[in-house]
């Protein structure tokens, strides 16, 4: 029986390592020498939860319960295990990925291939607690967004990224790395210049077989201190990374509030209304990122020519 006095649902959709479905004791999993993951694919919303019921992931009776049942397993394996990763299940990607493969999807093999596919370790997120139905359920669909952008950038980058294009060699990994270390350092200016607020910076970059994209919100204190999610940074970089290695056009639109109310708020301090809106736009022609030469709207978010970030320390 659960905490809750009712059965426990098989509420996983599959488990890339030992499955607790029965529960253990309270203690972490570990052999020496070896660091021990749980991987778990989590349905997002009642469609998809409906799409999936006929493959067997989940005999609960509706989306709220299925969300409840794995928030517990959740719970169990995150005191169980040293790493918990989880990835938005998919019911197309998964449909397609055993067509591919020639796999049933009814089978939980299936689904345990799907979930550690290489190329899709982009789309993991790490569980550390957060509530399900929370932030953490829409963290899961930008995550396989994002790892879809990723997965291109790292194809237009010829592997030099990930490997996924297999087998770059030496040089071409120390170039594609020199123009991520770059990147992280335009990226780095744009928010020193703008100072302490809140912020979400849009990234564009014109690739060959389509635009890469990137948005990412940003809590910057007075002190310097940055809040950004892991993997939010990551996707920023790696957009920066292609544009600069393969000298593309690109716009970026830094926006939000600037201040330190936003700040001092988000720290649970007394808010000081002084804080003002604030945004700023950069273009690339390839080489480097400069103010932009007019005003632009990206995504719907007008900006005004940003400042130099060759000036920002």
């Amino acid at each position: 029986m659960s905490r809750h006095g009712r059965a426990r649902r098989n509420s996983d959709c599959t488990a890339g390592g030992p499955r607790p479905t029965v529960r253990a004791p309270r203690q972490r999993q570990r052999v020496e020498g070896t660091e021990q993951a749980f991987v778990i694919g989590i349905l997002t919303s009642a469609a998809d939860f409906a799409r999936a019921r006929a493959w067997g992931v989940s005999n609960a009776a509706d989306f709220e319960s299925y969300l409840a049942d794995t928030a517990e397993l959740l719970a169990d394996v995150a005191e169980r295990f040293d790493v918990v990763r989880a990835r938005m299940f998919h019911p197309q990607d998964f449909e397609e990925f055993c067509v591919l493969h020639g796999l049933d999807p009814a089978e939980p093999a299936a689904r345990d291939r799907y979930l550690v596919n290489p190329p899709l370790r982009t789309q993991l997120l790490a569980y550390q607690g957060e509530e399900l139905a929370g932030d953490f359920v829409p963290r899961l669909v930008r995550a396989r967004e994002d790892g879809l952008t990723l997965c291109h950038a790292d194809l237009v980058l010829d592997g030099g990224l990930y490997g996924g294009a297999g087998g770059a060699d030496e040089d071409h990994t120390r170039w594609v790395r020199a123009a991520h270390q770059r990147g992280g350092e335009v990226f780095r200016r744009m928010l020193v210049g703008a100072g302490a607020g809140v912020y979400e910076l849009r990234l564009r970059v014109d690739a060959p077989g389509g635009r890469l994209t990137a948005a990412a919100r940003v809590l910057q204190w007075e002190d310097g201190v940055v809040r950004i999610n892991d993997e939010d940074l990551e996707l920023v970089c790696a957009v920066l990374c292609a544009g600069l290695a393969l000298e593309l056009s690109g716009v970026a639109v830094l926006h939000g509030s600037q201040g330190s109310a936003a700040a001092g708020g988000a720290r649970g301090g007394a808010a000081d209304e002084h804080f003002r809106p604030a945004s700023w736009a950069w273009s690339s022609s390839g080489q480097d990122w400069a103010p932009a030469a007019r005003p632009v709207r990206l995504d719907g978010v007008a900006a005004q020519p940003g400042y130099s970030l060759g000036t920002v320390g």
